[in-house]
């Protein structure tokens, strides 16, 4: 469950995009409520500690792939990570990108998204949803918690125990 206390609004749904920053949306629903995750690193140094509790190797190249990841923010493409990183004089090879975002991402330590136009690699490794641009093509990272009593109709109306759940959201800024 969430580590910190959720907010929630009874008129709209309180979205945390994962900077902190709460933002409200009316919506004819009850109210979502939204928190700090609490599952999966919650910094770098974090995600560095989880690799070593896996008994990851954490070669230069494998914290400098976290480390871009982190800093960015941002779901990136293997491609995206290889050219910033070489771009930044961190020499790494195609192969070596490749080879730690799937070990990475095996561990559970990223998120891998595939997309028509390929993967994307993000920092976060706990339950989440995503809201994505349909004009740009860009990924928000949202922390939605439904409500009790939603879930439970699901529930009812599908005959499964909901476990888990993540959103996949697209639109387009107003």
């Amino acid at each position: 469950m969430p580590a910190s206390k959720p907010t929630s609004l009874q008129t709209g749904v309180a979205v945390d995009n994962g900077a902190g920053a709460n933002r409200a949306i009316a919506v004819a629903a009850p109210a979502l409520a939204t928190s700090t995750p609490a599952a999966g690193p919650r910094c770098l140094d974090d995600a560095f500690l989880r690799c070593r509790d896996l008994g990851m190797r954490l070669s230069r190249q494998r914290k400098m792939v976290l480390s871009l990841l982190w800093d960015s923010q941002d779901h990136l493409s293997a491609r995206d990570i290889f050219e910033q990183l070489n771009a930044e004089g961190r020499a790494i090879g195609h192969t070596s990108v490749y080879q730690n975002l799937e070990a990475l991402q095996s561990a559970g330590v990223i998120e891998c998204l595939d997309r028509a136009t390929g993967r994307l690699y993000g920092y976060r490794s706990d339950p989440h949803s995503h809201l994505t641009c349909s004009d740009s093509g860009a990924i928000v990272d949202l922390d939605i918690h439904l409500p009790a009593d939603l879930i439970g109709r699901i529930e009812a109306l599908t005959g499964f125990e909901i476990e888990s759940y993540t959103l996949q959201l697209t639109g387009h800024r107003r």
